[in-house]
């Protein structure tokens, strides 16, 4: 077993955004092509901590075949979202990612997951915004929500649009905000950031959004966000029924996304069918080209499929191999030591 933590996973990672959208489009594209296999999600929750919740998403990515084509890959990821964490200074997701032998089943990896998981959201993210980017430069980008994953995809997007050179940040506590500020001007220099203390000013600034916040019930109203903005669902839960209703709504897997009381499970429940789902990022990214539509609202809502941590927990396995890291326990598992 080689075990990976997270600051060896970060290490392999860091600067290394490119190479993670390529494995996040590649699964994508497998996805679309059959070529995986992707059970629902199991929730487990709690009766008396509604807020908290560990996810397994369970997957398979299967090989694309070519010459220099990666083997394929089988896994699981365990994440848990505890919000009460951020009270106490510590991070709400948690993970780890185990990956095994498709030659004997055995767990020959075993990842920290949470830094895999932020980046394969903000890769998803960035590479829903590069497919479907509108004629013009987008230049700014409005962020809803001041955590690790605005900031992984803030990074994302600075790597897929370089043209992008303003960020207006909004977050319930404006500490946070102001934190998030500071963060860039270290890390991300070059950007003109600006926080707002209301949020329709921030919805109003760019025809680009990101929304990565913890809420578990509707709660944004839109009607400020200009015409023909692409609003990048990642919290799956701020958006009535309403909204998703009269929006362009493009997904990862309709039938990943319209569970677990997401806004577009609460609409399809209203609406009684999915037809408001437009297109699925997969079909976009094998040849389904979409315009954006210049005055609508358009919404990538992905649900988080499990082939893209595998994907991208793979790459760090390759990558960690290639440089040395990791510690490997010969011994793990009770009965020889092959996979």
């Amino acid at each position: 077993m080689l075990i990976l933590t997270a600051g060896q996973v970060r290490q392999v990672l860091d600067g290394a955004e490119q190479q993670v959208v390529e494995a996040v489009s590649r699964a994508y594209r497998l996805h679309a092509a059959g070529r995986t296999v992707l059970p629902h999600s199991l929730f487990l929750r709690f009766p008396e901590e509604a807020r908290n919740r560990i996810i397994a998403l369970p997957a398979y990515l299967g090989n694309p075949g070519g010459s220099g084509a990666r083997e394929p890959v089988a896994g699981v990821k365990w994440i848990s979202s505890f919000p009460g964490n951020l009270d106490a200074g510590l991070e709400r997701a948690s993970a780890v990612i185990v990956l095994n032998s498709m030659r004997t089943g055995h767990p020959e990896v075993l990842l920290e997951g949470s830094v895999i998981s932020a980046r394969r959201t903000a890769a998803s993210a960035a590479l829903a915004a590069a497919t479907l980017a509108p004629r013009e430069p987008q230049t700014g980008v409005t962020l809803i929500g001041c955590g690790v994953i605005n900031f992984e995809v803030l990074t994302f997007l600075r790597a897929l649009l370089p043209e992008l050179a303003e960020v207006t940040l909004f977050d319930l506590d404006p500490a946070r905000a102001r934190d998030f500020a500071e963060r860039c001007a270290t890390l991300l220099p070059g950007l003109r950031t600006t926080v707002t203390e209301r949020i329709g000013d921030a919805l109003a600034a760019h025809r680009l959004i990101s929304v990565a916040t913890t809420a578990a019930t509707p709660h944004l109203d839109p009607s400020p966000c200009p015409p023909g903005t692409l609003l990048l669902h990642l919290s799956l839960r701020d958006l009535a029924p309403e909204t998703i209703l009269s929006s362009v709504n493009i997904v990862d897997d309709d039938d990943h996304v319209c569970r677990e009381s997401t806004s577009l499970h609460l609409a399809e429940q209203q609406a009684g069918h999915r037809d408001f789902i437009a297109d699925s990022i997969g079909a976009l990214l094998t040849g389904a080209r979409r315009e954006r539509d210049p005055e609508a609202l358009t919404v990538f809502s992905p649900f988080g499929l499990g082939v893209l941590d595998l994907a991208v927990a793979d790459l760090v396995r390759h990558r960690a191999q290639e440089q040395g890291l990791g510690t490997d326990v010969p011994d793990f598992l009770p009965f020889g030591h092959g996979s």
